[in-house]
């Protein structure tokens, strides 16, 4: 587990919502990781300190004097809402398009200078040649079955020959009562 998987996961591992798979691994990490024990020191340390705060208990006149103060000071235009969100997008809006404009610029140069140079001249023609015929796969076996005897490695040739062993078993008994006679 990496340091980036066990912050986004540490609200989870806090409240105890992670499988025991995840759970085990996360407290690996924190035992490994003295940035990420730090951190979730300093979270759980946190957590204990606001929730063994006392309640706050408002006064018994608190609503009644919040509704003044918030009747006093009126509704809040809309304009000094929308307008600053509204020039922040338009900028951003307007940034965006100036770098799209640039990148499809970019490419457009970096294309034309790459048709530009692949077309140079075409190789020499080559000819082609007819491959070497394949020998039967009872000669490959019995081949590669003489081969491997000198090395000691008689294993995988018997393999692939194992069709063909009970034909070839046989044909060697025909063969030996033929000469027999």
């Amino acid at each position: 587990m990496d340091c980036r998987e066990f912050r986004n996961k540490h609200v989870a591992f806090v409240d105890d919502l992670l499988s025991a798979v995840e759970m085990d691994a996360m407290q690996r990490h924190v035992i490994g990781c003295a940035r990420c024990s730090r951190h979730d020191t300093a979270i759980r340390r946190s957590l204990l300190l606001v929730r063994n705060l006392p309640p706050i208990q408002p006064s018994r006149d608190f609503v009644q004097r919040l509704n003044v103060r918030l009747a006093q000071l009126g509704p809040v235009p809309r304009d000094a809402i929308i307008a600053p969100r509204a020039t922040f997008a338009s900028m951003s809006a307007f940034a965006a398009l100036a770098a799209g404009v640039v990148a499809v610029a970019y490419m457009s140069v970096a294309t034309m200078h790459y048709f530009d140079s692949a077309a140079a001249p075409s190789p020499a023609p080559t000819v082609a040649v007819a491959p070497e015929p394949v020998p039967p796969p009872a000669a490959i076996a019995n081949a590669a079955f003489v081969a491997s005897v000198p090395t000691g490695i008689p294993i995988w040739p018997a393999v692939l020959m194992a069709g063909e062993a009970p034909g070839h078993f046989a044909n060697m008994d025909l063969r030996e009562n033929e000469s027999a006679r």
